[in-house]
């Protein structure tokens, strides 16, 4: 046997208090959000500190008349497309059209709180139908239109809420911030019994951000998917103009020139996108679409009395900023259940879609952004949207898109934004008064095409058909059913794959290639050469209370599949531990099972390279006593030179036989 260098290290297990920060640290902090600047002077903490939690204060002093020039241009484009989707997107959350031009206050906030350069935020189709789908169920938009968009407010407070306490980092973080007493007082005289300061903490507490992880990109696709499928044969009525759906087949409404004419909008729009598609560089075709439809539709219903001719329009819009809200906010006990579940789910939806999207377009201009920051900031937004007549904002996919191709360069954009949709609000408000439904009707039509994602339903199903089936269940739920239940079967069936992945790790049997000393999975290089009398196993995953009984089962069948295709007796097993990061009491148990079950088999086990957590618990166990500290290797070749003294003589004779005859070819 060859002396080697290094064994297992078998230290004295750390404290508890040690370990458990140590954990706490790595699940609430795995950003480390100091460690730059831990040891920096206390002034240069301040600042840093300052410009972490509000981005502004590190790329404004940079800032210059060069850069702003792009984001100018930027934000005008912008504000081209989020005049004409901000009133569809309001009807489709059944709200009056002024609403939707009233969410100038929140590009404003993101600005000042956003890590991304590139997003360009506001109201996004899915979230607007879904508040509608889930408030309309409690209060009818039609029967009182005040209370409907009272929760709506509500809704959008707790969806900033919560969305900012996903962001932050803990509550003890929340203490530190002394200039949010002011804003805590407030939130306290709004809910008389502290629900929602109750709520912020809850979730600042345990961090659970983690809710988020659960919503997959599968299920994001099928979702948008089935919402666009949804949205679209909604605007059909718009299309048609129809007043409502009728199930009279005998009974004709719709209007043949509103027909004709949505059917031109949605022709030039599709083809402004495909124009974008196919000529990158004419992106303001396809940005300045929605504009040019809604001023084509308001030219025709001002001049040609579309009205008479079967075209509806928008209607009356005053001018004038939005008023104060914080006095509609209504947390009656009796709408309360339905306006946080309506935040919440809307709030987690949003909040996945904007992030992903951010990151997106971050990669491709090589740069970062900081998750947590823009949960807060999307909060932030929400928040101050709710108090000030805004509905829920996002960072929808179009208007960022239209963003980056027209050059920002920072969040100032946004800026821009707000400021032209604050000079619509105050002089050309009852211009937009003429626009036609059916032109609205055909901007949502052509944005929720772009939503059906073909090719990445497609690739999931080339790749990985379980998530292939995630996909399709939120796709034909949402399609078929309802949002809630395309959620919840696509989110169960994540939740069973990741049950069915704790349950029923994955192990494998190890093999060495010729000529090396490199041991590998014997299924994946068929050509690793079995060790007769040693079988050499890899666990992957945390061995836990709901895994340990198929490990065990799982060992024993290895041991007994080996036994009958080879004629050498297994006198030994190695498990490699360097892929289980945990083990709990139960797996620990098993282990010890498992050592007297070998036993009288005549079998000896060997623990390979264990990890300092593993082999904490191991030694607190007194597993380490029962196994026996020679027992423990820290390579698999150190594990099988020992193996070949202990071996029988004939296994042994016939093992070296065959090592030499290996290393000969």
């Amino acid at each position: 046997m060859t002396d080697s260098k290094h064994t297992v290290n078998f230290v004295a297990p750390r404290k508890f208090i040690k370990t458990f920060k140590k954990d706490c640290k790595e699940t609430l902090f795995p950003d480390d959000p100091f460690g730059k600047f831990r040891h920096d002077k206390p002034l240069q903490k301040i600042k840093k500190t300052v410009q972490y939690f509000i981005p502004i204060f590190e790329w404004l002093p940079r800032y210059n008349l060069h850069l702003f020039r792009y984001d100018v241009l930027a934000g005008i484009t912008i504000t081209s497309l989020a005049i004409p989707q901000g009133i569809s997107y309001a009807g489709l959350a059944d709200l009056p059209p002024i609403i939707g031009l009233c969410n100038f206050v929140p590009p404003f906030i993101y600005t000042v709180f956003g890590s991304s350069n590139n997003l360009a935020v506001g109201t996004v189709a899915a979230c607007s139908l879904l508040m509608h789908e889930t408030l309309g169920a409690v209060v009818s938009p039609k029967d009182d239109p005040t209370l409907y968009l009272h929760l709506i407010y509500t809704s959008t407070f707790f969806t900033g809420i919560f969305q900012t306490a996903l962001g932050f980092c803990s509550f003890e973080v929340l203490h530190q911030f002394k200039n949010w007493i002011i804003i805590r007082g407030l939130l306290v005289q709004i809910t008389k019994h502290n629900l929602t300061i109750l709520l912020l903490y809850v979730l600042n507490l345990f961090r659970l951000g983690i809710l988020v992880d659960f919503l997959s990109h599968s299920t994001i696709t099928g979702f948008m998917g089935g919402t666009a499928i949804i949205i679209s044969l909604q605007q059909m009525k718009g299309i048609l103009g129809l007043k409502h759906f009728t199930t009279h087949t005998d009974v004709v409404r719709w209007k043949w020139q509103s027909f004709v004419a949505g059917l031109v909008f949605l022709c030039f729009l599709q083809v402004a996108r495909y124009v974008r598609q196919r000529k990158p560089n004419l992106f303001w075709v396809s940005a300045i679409s929605p504009m040019a439809v809604v001023a084509v539709g308001c030219l025709y219903a001002y001049l040609g009395h579309g009205e008479q001719h079967g075209i509806a329009i928008v209607g009356d819009l005053k001018k004038g900023l939005n008023p104060p809200s914080i006095h509609y906010l209504n947390f009656d006990s009796r709408y309360l259940p339905a306006t946080i579940r309506a935040g919440v789910v809307t709030g987690l939806i949003s909040m996945v879609e904007g992030i992903a999207i951010g990151r997106s377009f971050a990669i491709i201009k090589n740069e970062q952004i900081d998750g947590n920051k823009e949960m807060i900031a999307y909060g932030f937004m929400n928040i101050i949207g709710s108090l000030t007549s805004c509905y829920l904002t996002t960072g929808p996919f179009s208007k960022t898109a239209v963003n980056v191709n027209s050059g920002c360069k920072t969040p100032m954009a946004n800026v821009v934004q707000g400021f032209c949709m604050m000079l619509t609000l105050l002089f050309l408000a009852p211009i937009f008064s003429y626009t036609p439904l059916v032109a609205l009707a055909a901007i949502i039509m052509s944005a929720m095409l772009g939503l059906i994602n073909y090719e990445e339903m497609y690739h999931l199903y080339k790749v990985d058909k379980f998530d292939f089936a995630i996909c399709m269940a939120a796709f034909f739920g949402v399609s078929f059913g309802s949002m809630d239940i395309g959620l919840l079967l696509s989110v169960g069936l994540s939740l069973l794959r990741a049950l069915l992945y704790v349950a029923r790790p994955a192990a494998c049997k190890l093999g060495r290639l010729p000529n090396t000393s490199l041991y590998r999975d014997t299924e994946q290089y068929p050509e690793t050469m079995s060790l007769e009398g040693i079988l050499v196993l890899q666990l992957g995953s945390p061995v836990y209370f709901a895994n340990c009984s198929y490990i065990r089962e799982r060992i024993l069948r290895y041991i007994n599949e080996e036994d009958a295709v080879t004629e050498y007796r297994t006198e030994h097993i190695l498990l490699d531990l360097s892929g289980v990061a945990s083990i709990d009491m139960s797996g620990i148990d098993t282990f010890i099972e498992l050592i007297r079950v070998l036993k009288g088999k005549h079998i000896k086990l060997g623990i390979v390279n264990p990890r300092i957590e593993v082999l904490e618990k191991m030694t607190l166990a007194k597993f380490v006593d029962v196994l026996g500290k020679q027992a423990f290797y820290l390579s698999i070749e150190e594990a099988i030179q020992s193996c070949r003294f202990t071996m029988d003589t004939s296994t042994k004779e016939e093992a070296w036989g065959s090592s030499k005859t290996e290393d000969v070819v």
